[in-house]
């Protein structure tokens, strides 16, 4: 139940059948109408600007229109209680404890459908896609958990959502991460030293992945080229495997694993190619040289080139290399080509930060190949910065050159990695301090809304009840005191907060969210300690039946958040 947006339908039906009765012209656009929590210092459980937008609309007085509308509503809407007009032409409104409780025992009903949208479309998240040429790294944890994330809230508000890998299996990063598995290879059997080569890759795994090949074949690897297809098909395996282990941890699967290399070799390519002559959105033509690139190194060559300027990208971008093979960009349409012909409602894309260069074209292509029928949103994840003593945290000698998802989980747990690469805007980098995550503060959030739900765990073993016990609010004992009241308006958001965080891919809003619920939370709790009047158990029974069901709001909502966001939440802490 989103009562903000049920009650603003309200009050525009009402005010449109009463317009000649208000002195104002018929409504013919509710656009900057709206109806939200109200502002922290007003004592009332909805606010919304109606006044402020039609009074400036009808080019009369806000206080006088405010008091006709007031008059309207009261009469014509049994739920409020009271209305009062404030500042340029606010509505602050407050609603009858008849129904409180009516909203309070719906939610109480949906449970762990409490929030969800039922939006009822189908998506396609691609997320990771790192090359697997190794085991994923901190930059490639954040957008695994994003778009893991994403998917969760996309499917708690009623779509169907595959998330998919791209695997970069094709192309010369490839080739040298296979060069670098079998000179291991030499360097195991022959004792050949490992060349200090910066196109090779240094990490210790490239010697497990080189020893667990050699001792499976029986081979003298003598040349490289004759092993190429069998390093291929083993040593993007292996190290397939460890990348699954590693988002395993994370508490991330994929439906989906696509290979770059089956794309190629199936033809789509060549698919996606015609289509785009036939539309005319790829002509022959010549580019210019790149930004910083000298004229007199820059060999002036005739290629295919898609017309992305189309689209509003920069300039056209080459679908050829200079020796007429086809460029990455080409492959990725035919990638595009495919997922498009696969009918999705929206394809989502979570890329890295050297990515952002990247976005326009890619955007451009899906337009062209869907006919503007799919669209396609890249979502960005900023870099992630490493803290520990206050220090930049090491890297690892087995990954080589970066840090690993191992390196974090050897820190810290699979929670606190998720919650915390999720409180900030995947827009921008995130500082990431070791030792924070393991405080048992407020100041860890993770830990904050975790023992929120711990101790309303404590508070129904104490009185012999479980959470999933039914329980309804009578109007004849509801009477909420002030930190209840505080914890009822800001349960009120969490549809509005769900519905922002799925309309704008923004998951990061959840868990400032829940944060700040947590925090009411253990005011409330608190409050108890100080004051017995607040105390909610006494001698093994609950001092105020509405109490409960306050409770009983808190964890529904803990839980649903939570679990959208794929963390845990321990019943005692």
């Amino acid at each position: 139940m989103n009562i903000f947006e049920n009650y603003l339908k309200s009050i525009l039906e009402k005010i449109s059948y009463h317009y000649k009765e208000l002195g104002i012209n018929k409504i013919e656009n509710y656009k900057g109408i709206n109806l939200e929590k109200p502002p922290p210092n007003f004592d009332c459980d909805i606010s919304s600007n109606v006044v402020l937008v039609l009074a400036k609309q009808n080019k009369c007085k806000p206080i006088t229109l405010g008091n006709n509308i007031k008059k309207i509503l009261e009469k014509n809407i049994k739920d409020f209680k009271n209305i009062e007009i404030a500042g340029p032409g606010f509505l602050n409104i407050s609603l009858k404890n008849e129904a409180l409780t009516s909203i309070i025992n719906d939610i109480l009903k949906k449970n762990q459908k409490f929030g969800s949208q039922n939006e009822n479309k189908n998506y396609n998240i691609e997320f990771v896609s790192a090359n697997p040429t190794g085991p994923m790294h901190v930059g490639h944890c954040r957008g695994a958990i994003f778009g893991d994330t994403l998917s969760n809230l996309l499917k708690f508000n009623g779509n169907k959502v595959t998330k998919e890998y791209y695997i970069n299996d094709y192309g010369g990063q490839i080739t040298n991460f296979l060069k670098s598995v079998y000179l291991r290879i030499r360097e195991i059997k022959y004792n050949e030293k490992f060349p200090n080569d910066k196109s090779l890759y240094p990490g210790e795994y490239i010697i497990e992945i080189a020893d667990s090949i050699q001792k499976k074949r029986k081979s003298e690897f003598k040349n490289f080229d004759d092993e190429y297809e069998f390093l291929h098909k083993e040593a993007l395996n292996l190290s397939m495997k460890m990348i699954k282990s590693d988002l395993s941890m994370l508490g991330i699967s994929h439906d989906n694993f696509v290979s770059e290399k089956s794309v190629v070799e199936s033809k789509t390519l060549d698919k996606a190619i015609n289509l785009l002559k036939k539309t005319n959105y790829v002509d022959e033509g010549y580019l210019d040289p790149p930004k910083g690139e000298e004229i007199k190194n820059w060999k002036k060559t005739k290629r295919l080139l898609f017309k992305s300027t189309l689209f509003g990208d920069d300039s056209n971008r080459a679908l050829q290399k200079n020796d007429g093979t086809w460029t990455y960009f080409a492959n990725d349409i035919a990638y595009h080509f495919n997922k498009v012909s696969r009918n999705y409602d929206k394809l989502i894309n979570v890329l890295g930060a050297d990515h952002t260069g990247y976005i326009k074209r890619i955007e451009s292509a899906v337009k062209a190949l869907s006919q503007n029928k799919t669209e396609l949103e890249c979502k960005v994840c900023q870099l992630v910065k490493l803290f520990k003593n206050g220090k930049p945290f090491e890297m690892s000698k087995r990954a080589g050159d970066f840090i690993s998802v191992n390196d974090l989980l050897s820190e810290v747990n699979k929670d606190s990695i998720r919650f915390m690469m999720l409180n900030r805007s995947n827009d921008v980098e995130l500082d990431f301090d070791f030792e924070k995550v393991k405080e048992k503060t407020k100041d860890n959030p993770v830990y904050y809304v975790q023992y929120a739900f711990a101790r309303i765990n404590s508070i129904t073993r104490a009185v012999n009840k479980s959470l999933n016990d039914d329980i309804i609010l009578t109007e004849d004992t509801f009477s909420p005191n002030d930190y209840e009241v505080k914890i009822l308006r800001k349960i009120f958001e969490w549809p509005k907060i769900i519905e922002s965080a799925s309309v704008k891919l923004e998951p990061h809003k959840i868990p400032f969210y829940l944060y700040e619920l947590s925090t009411l939370f253990h005011s409330y709790w608190s409050k108890g300690n100080e004051d017995s009047k607040f105390r909610l158990i006494d001698n093994g029974k609950v001092k105020k039946e509405d109490s409960l069901a306050f409770i009983y709001l808190v964890a529904i909502v803990i839980k649903n958040g939570m679990n959208i966001l794929g963390v845990s939440l321990p019943e005692k802490m």
